[in-house]
């Protein structure tokens, strides 16, 4: 079985526990205005390879993953090749490696049969998943993102279901996904799964605007500036008062 893969970073120290061994996937159906990836979009480009390959590449570095690191696949979106993802996580648990799977979980169809079972194989080669929720509304969702979140949303309950440890990641821009309202509607809606065990908020950054030029694209968020630490810390608090909030409805029941 073959997989596109944009690239692979060998020592990742953000994406999961540990020191990872990084799979960027080719192929995502997300537009993610503030993407800073879009060279990971299409799954053409990148280079063709075998699960036996990235896991020999893997095996040469594999001291550096033994004290609480792994495997981390990423993107683009990894679940867009759901096959290889399959093929890959099964044959690293085979081999003791920690699987993480860093995904926006648009991929998937809770009333689709064939696509369910596929992801009910994943699960049991997955040991964190790392979710994206990139806006709570609907509508500023399909803005942001040129997909909708219900998808997404089930998904998170469908981990849940699973008992699939999660982190939830949040990037927050400017103008955007800064609104206090919707963070608490986040938070009081992650509140609710109690294979929570981490809550990452990204601050916006420009970074990518550089890359969009390169390859000849409009940058959709240019003038738009960089959050701050401070307004991601106060960012935060808001999705932690939601958590909190449901927590406790849950509690009094």
């Amino acid at each position: 079985m073959i997989g596109h893969i944009h690239s692979i970073e060998t020592f990742g120290t953000v994406d999961g526990p540990g020191t990872r061994f990084v799979v960027f996937f080719k192929g995502c159906p997300m537009r993610c205005a503030y993407c800073h990836n879009p060279d990971t979009w299409e799954l053409t480009g990148g280079e063709d390879k075998t699960v036996e390959e990235i896991l020999d590449y893997y095996d040469q570095n594999k001291e550096f993953y033994m004290n609480g690191g792994g495997l981390t696949a990423t993107g683009g979106e990894p679940l867009v090749q759901i096959d290889f993802l399959i093929e890959l996580f099964t044959q690293a648990k085979a081999k003791g490696i920690h699987t993480c799977l860093d995904t926006s979980g648009i991929m998937f169809r809770r009333n689709e049969p064939e696509v369910l079972a596929k992801f009910d194989r994943l699960c049991k080669v997955t040991d964190l998943v790392m979710l994206d929720i990139k806006h709570i509304d609907p509508e500023g969702h399909k803005k942001l993102t040129k997909q909708p979140n219900d998808n997404i949303l089930d998904f998170a309950k469908y981990l849940a279901e699973q008992n699939i440890p999660i982190w939830i990641r949040h990037v927050i821009v400017p103008g955007i996904t800064d609104q206090e309202d919707e963070l608490t509607r986040l938070g009081y809606f992650i509140g609710g799964l109690p294979n929570l065990k981490a809550l990452d908020v990204l601050p916006y950054h420009t970074m990518g605007e550089a890359k969009y030029k390169k390859l000849g694209i409009d940058y959709p968020l240019e003038g738009v500036p960089a959050l701050t630490s401070n307004e991601a810390i106060i960012a935060k608090s808001h999705i932690i008062d939601g958590i909190k909030k449901r927590r406790s409805e849950l509690a009094a029941n």
